[in-house]
């Protein structure tokens, strides 16, 4: 079954988290003039070397010490290649790790974005204590969710309060949903 883009924004994001990122940015842009959808996830972790960013985008490569196999990345890269696409890491230690990475839009092989609002929603649930600065574009209109300014807001209640938590997943959803305007990605 073909994994929907909303996966991989969770993985990738995971991927921050993992190393230790306390703030992750994630764009996402969709272009009907470019036919792109494109991604980008900026993170202020650990970084990686010069070495691990060459082969990291290779099957296998992993440093997780759970399982030995990798394909997350390699499998991300191929596809975005398969639609006319890019993939791009750039990283250094004690700075972080950008990975960016598109897709043609109206490409056969795209998969689908999935629930998009769902993942964002479920990595600011999930990790409570991270901060999360979420930019989505269609098409040069945009929506800017920033953990940091709800917390603000609302401290010292928690993003996982159930209260806060049920405002931003509507918050997330409608704002995707009228940007989208009825548009099926």
């Amino acid at each position: 079954m073909m994994r929907e883009l909303a996966d991989n924004i969770m993985d990738i994001a995971q991927n921050s988290i993992r190393a230790n990122a306390s703030l992750v940015e994630i764009d996402i842009e969709v272009s009907r003039e470019k036919d792109l959808i494109s991604f980008k996830f900026i993170d202020n972790g650990c970084g990686m070397s010069e070495e691990l960013v060459k082969t990291v985008a290779q099957p296998f490569t992993t440093t997780r010490t759970t399982r030995k196999v990798g394909l997350g990345l390699p499998l991300l890269s191929q596809t975005a290649s398969m639609t006319g696409g890019e993939f791009k890491i750039e990283s250094e230690v004690g700075k972080g790790t950008t990975v960016s990475v598109s897709f043609g839009l109206s490409h056969l092989d795209r998969p689908p974005m999935g629930d998009v609002a769902g993942a964002l929603f479920s990595l600011v649930l999930m990790n409570p204590d991270t901060d999360f600065l979420f930019v989505y574009d269609v098409d040069g209109k945009s929506f800017t969710f920033d953990t940091r300014e709800v917390r603000a807001v609302v401290a010292p209640i928690p993003l996982d309060n159930p209260e806060i938590a049920a405002w931003i997943k509507e918050n997330i959803e409608q704002e995707i949903t009228t940007l989208h305007g009825g548009m099926i990605l």
